[in-house]
């Protein structure tokens, strides 16, 4: 790794998993992996990388129990953040009490590969509830489904968080119908877009040269708006895992200044995870 990252660095999308013996998978979950990652190994990746800041996203290995993310969270309050999963009709004393413990916004996925979708309308009434906390929305689809949910989207009452580019497929350029979608949501400034995944984009593999140009563009256009992550430990990954220290050293690539690198790393998550705040 080469590149040196701002004070206050945050990766802002990664995950644990387990220990099993402590916090078991989920019955019937449609992941489990086939090892633990545990916050500790987590905790060493982001002080080796010079990561100060994190934001842990819960995984659908464990589904609505979000201990382990939770726990890993709690365990270094001032600069972890958590990202549920939730049913919709999860009780208002639940949301204060993961407020509290450092949660500030519930991830949903459609993807086809991680089971039954949410209805959309179901999510939006759970955003109006989530909204007084100033929480946020964290969507992870693949790109068709992101252009159909786009107009009930727009009516997110709280802000709305776009996983891994949106999925689009690398091979396909710039001016490929699922990207330009993303632009227009982009110009909406309630959306943010996370630029992790360009490992998952990528037809090319490291160090993702077709993928970067995607994360360079939402970088340049939406340079308030965006965050960093990598994405550790790459569950359900189907080329080769990442090397963390070259995930670093491309974020030079998409973030080309001190000054954008800056907003990507430190002052775009601090406003949005209200890292600072009391909890």
């Amino acid at each position: 790794m080469t590149l040196t990252l701002p004070s206050w660095a945050c990766n802002a999308h990664c995950h644990v998993f387990g220990p099993r013996s402590r916090f078991p998978y989920a019955p019937g979950a449609t992941f489990v992996p086939q090892e633990d990652a545990p916050k500790e190994a987590l905790y060493a990746l982001n002080d080796s990388l010079g990561l100060t800041r994190c934001v842990v996203v819960q995984s659908s290995c464990h589904g609505f129990d979000n201990s382990a993310t939770e726990d890993a969270v709690t365990s270094r309050p001032s600069d972890y953040r958590g990202i549920a999963l939730l049913p919709t009709d999860v009780h208002d004393a639940e949301l204060q009490r993961l407020h509290a413990a450092g949660f500030r916004g519930v991830r949903f996925n459609f993807m086809g590969h991680l089971g039954r979708h949410t209805p959309i309308e179901d999510v939006l009434a759970l955003a109006a509830r989530i909204a007084p906390l100033g929480w946020h929305l964290q969507i992870h689809g693949d790109p068709a489904l992101l252009t159909d949910l786009a107009p009930a989207l727009r009516r997110s009452p709280t802000p709305v968080v776009i996983d891994h580019i949106g999925r689009i497929d690398a091979a396909l350029g710039l001016n490929q119908p699922d990207f330009q979608a993303l632009l227009m949501l982009m110009a909406d400034e309630r959306f943010w877009v996370k630029v992790s995944g360009m490992d998952r984009i990528t037809r090319l593999g490291p160090p993702y040269a077709d993928a970067q140009a995607f994360a360079r563009t939402l970088v340049a256009e939406f340079g308030n708006r965006v965050l960093w992550g990598n994405d550790w430990p790459h569950p359900n990954h189907g080329g080769p895992i990442p090397d963390e220290w070259q995930l670093v050293d491309l974020i030079a690539e998409i973030a080309p200044s001190q000054a954008v690198r800056e907003a990507l790393l430190m002052h775009n998550p601090q406003r949005l995870y209200q890292f600072g705040d009391n909890q």
